[in-house]
């Protein structure tokens, strides 16, 4: 009698990390919320939400000037912060289960670095398109380049880690750092035989910036994120199984190798389509997955939602200081990111010191 009495005190003092996790994602969802209206109310401009708002409730038309910064500029840059924020995180979390490693990250397999070297190529090489293709394509080049880059990255990386209808996780890493390095190397050739027009436009591109968003962008991009954030929860069993090794998944009846596969071709195309449309932007993967399993424990059920909005919500804000901090000028949201996210990895890497033998 006494060890239940100890055991159900016991059990109400633990807290349910899935009650947790989920009060934390509506939470979330408020944030994103307020960071999406403030993105929509804050800029270099002084066009203010509000006032259109209050024009548009009144039946009064807005003033051209207003209405193109708030439903040109602003709200498909926030549309598009709200996207990249979530896939970057959410190919984070998917290949930290994946890998079993905390400090996993789409740039880990090769994958960032090329969707990178295919638009590279299209800002270097795209004046050299015949004139009837190059208006076929126009505004979607680089992105198209970079969905390019992305796929035939992953289609190498599989083909070199699979073997017999068995991909190995091991040399799946070990081959996309490989990829990558050789992906940085062409980039840098290019980047070399680049005028200086290019160069700034490159520059520019590989800190990582949300400034070219329109809804052309957000058109092409939205689409292959959605799906790759749609189809995340269905990993959640496979992944939350093979935290116990590949051997006991199957043992639960896990196709591991299914899983594999879907995991990697999900990450490929939301990282691909993320990098298109907005180039480098670090540290966002690697850090918000992290948190959240800090927060409310490691069950991909509610990590993998949770980390889409809390991306979100990340990159909404890095956006906003990126606009706001030196004003009229705008400060690449690479570095935003960069100065918020590379404090936040020390102390992961400091708290992990002993298990990663650092």
């Amino acid at each position: 009698m006494m060890v239940a009495t100890v055991q159900t005190s016991d059990a109400e003092m633990v807290p349910d990390r899935r009650a947790v996790a989920r009060r934390l994602g509506i939470w979330l969802v408020l944030v994103v919320l307020v960071m999406a209206t403030a993105s929509l109310a804050m800029g270099a401009a002084g066009t203010s939400l509000w006032l259109a708002l209050a024009d548009l409730v009144q039946g009064r038309a807005l003033a051209p000037v207003d209405s193109a910064i708030l439903w040109t500029i602003r709200l498909p840059r926030t549309i598009m912060a709200i996207l990249v924020g979530a896939a970057l995180a959410v190919s984070g979390a998917v290949l930290q289960g994946l890998f079993r490693n905390p400090l996993a990250d789409p740039a880990l397999v090769g994958v960032s670095s090329g969707a990178a070297l295919g638009a590279i190529s299209a800002i270097v090489l795209g004046a050299a398109l015949p004139p009837s293709i190059a208006v076929v394509i126009g505004p979607h080049l680089i992105p198209l380049a970079a969905f390019a880059g992305s796929g035939i990255t992953i289609m190498v990386l599989y083909r070199i880690s699979t073997r017999a209808g068995r991909t190995s996780v091991a040399t799946m890493l070990l081959g996309g750092i490989a990829i990558g390095a050789m992906a940085a190397a062409g980039s840098g050739l290019l980047i070399y035989a680049a005028d200086d027009q290019q160069l700034r436009d490159l520059n520019f591109w590989q800190l990582g910036s949300l400034a070219g968003s329109t809804w052309a962008r957000v058109g092409v991009a939205a689409p292959i994120i959605l799906i790759a954030l749609t189809a995340s929860p269905f990993l959640a069993r496979g992944l939350n199984a093979l935290a116990l090794g590949e051997a006991p998944a199957a043992h639960l009846g896990i196709p591991v190798q299914r899983l594999k596969t879907l995991a990697v071709l999900l990450v490929a195309a939301a990282t691909g389509a993320a990098v298109a449309v907005s180039g480098g932007i670090g540290f966002v993967g690697i850090v918000v997955p992290h948190l959240l399993r800090l927060w409310s424990g490691p069950d991909h059920a509610t990590l993998l939602p949770n980390a889409a909005l809390l991306g979100a919500s990340l990159l909404l804000a890095a956006d906003i200081l990126g606009r706001i901090v030196i004003a009229p000028a705008e400060l690449p949201i690479g570095i935003v990111t960069a100065v918020l996210g590379a404090p936040v990895f020390l102390w992961i890497l400091m708290q992990r010191r002993a298990e990663l033998a650092l």
